[in-house]
């Protein structure tokens, strides 16, 4: 497959490993640079809890997107899957100054979804992932800081 990409469109390409890997189940642990941690709740339950936590810490939720829902309306059965966008322009600015590109990666984003065994994750860009991705040197007060945060609402949220 990757030889035949080496010599195809890259949309093409992209389009046709995006199809082939649909079949096959992805492990929360699977993903680079995913933050992943088993929910007690259901994936409705965790997606309430978590915009619930994230409004009384002061963060503005931007919009939660119902994956499944739209899934759905488009013919396609998708277990439970569900997006808050989320975010603090105070905190998400001064990363931004660290490094432009990591707005491509901001207002921060949180998935709750159901996989295959019926198990409910929740999950999150980790800092480091973003650290890495967009050559952030520095701030590393800024990303400790974010990542306290991330990984304090991903815990009350799960529980």
């Amino acid at each position: 497959m990757l030889k035949y990409c080496r010599v195809t469109a890259t949309a093409l390409c992209a389009a046709t490993l995006l199809l082939s890997s649909l079949s096959t189940a992805v492990s929360a642990d699977d993903v680079a640079g995913l933050t992943s941690v088993a929910s007690q709740s259901s994936v409705q339950q965790t997606a309430d809890k978590l915009v619930t936590i994230l409004e009384k810490k002061g963060m503005t939720v931007f919009n939660r997107i119902d994956h499944a829902k739209g899934a759905q309306g488009a013919g396609v059965e998708l277990p439970p899957t569900q997006l808050i966008i989320f975010g603090n322009p105070k905190i998400g600015s001064q990363l931004m100054l660290c490094s432009q590109t990591t707005a491509i990666d901001l207002p921060q984003k949180m998935l709750i979804w159901q996989d295959d065994n019926g198990k409910v994750w929740l999950g999150y860009n980790s800092p480091d992932y973003l650290k890495s991705r967009h050559h952030i040197d520095g701030c590393q007060q800024i990303l400790a800081k974010v990542n306290k945060a991330l990984s304090a609402f991903a815990q009350a949220a799960s529980q």
